[in-house]
């Protein structure tokens, strides 16, 4: 089988970590091999990055040169590899979340963001190089209020967590320009709902793609 790759993301707080498990799983009752994996992070060198761009202070520059240091190394050592194999790859957070948090959030050149995503994300297939991106992402949507209400009685915030609703505004408005660059990849999934709803919606997205029977 040819491999998958599903991203799932979104402002923290719009709760698409917890459906990650569950769709492994459903994936793995068919027959497939599942790489869970996250961004920033996914190796012991993304991880190590993924802590300074999480915690210490910095300029929107230096994050997304991080960031996509931790990406370079993932996709080396985790994704393509995977994918290689015919495995199905769920990542919590892409390069979406780059160009939203980054770019949005932060307020940083989206010219610069796409050379980097080019530069960095760039792989050989049967036809040529190509940019890899995922086959499908997640996209829940959440307004910023509802966001920030949930993640008041969360744990201990990160830097980004930590953000006042502006922020998540900017951060969604980030997320919603990907989504009009490049509508048929994205599932965009109402997270304001009960978990049940936001779960019969993952379930329904992934299957319209024709890869769940």
């Amino acid at each position: 089988m040819a491999g998958l790759f599903i991203s799932f993301e979104g402002i923290d707080g719009a709760g698409k970590s917890t459906h990650i498990d569950a769709l492994a799983q459903v994936f793995a009752t068919q027959g497939r091999v599942v790489t869970m994996t996250r961004e920033p992070g996914g190796t012991p060198l993304a991880e190590k990055l993924r802590a300074l761009v999480l915690n210490d202070t910095m300029d929107a520059m230096t994050e997304a040169l991080l960031v996509f240091a931790a990406r370079r190394d993932h996709l080396q050592q985790v994704i393509e590899p995977a994918l290689a194999r015919g495995e199905v790859v769920l990542c919590d957070r892409f390069t979406d979340a780059t160009f939203a948090y980054q770019g949005g959030g932060r307020g940083f050149d989206l010219g610069i963001l796409t050379y980097l995503e080019r530069m960095v994300q760039t792989t050989k297939g049967l036809d040529g190089n190509f940019v890899r991106q995922p086959d499908l992402t997640l996209w829940f949507e959440l307004a910023p209020e509802i966001a920030a209400q949930r993640l008041a009685s969360a744990r201990v915030p990160d830097k980004f967590e930590a953000q006042p609703v502006d922020f998540f505004k900017c951060v969604s408005d980030g997320y919603l320009r990907r989504v009009q660059a490049d509508p048929s990849r994205f599932a965009r999934l109402a997270a304001a709902q009960a978990r049940e709803a936001v779960w019969a919606e993952v379930l329904q997205a992934v299957r319209q793609k024709g890869w769940l029977t």
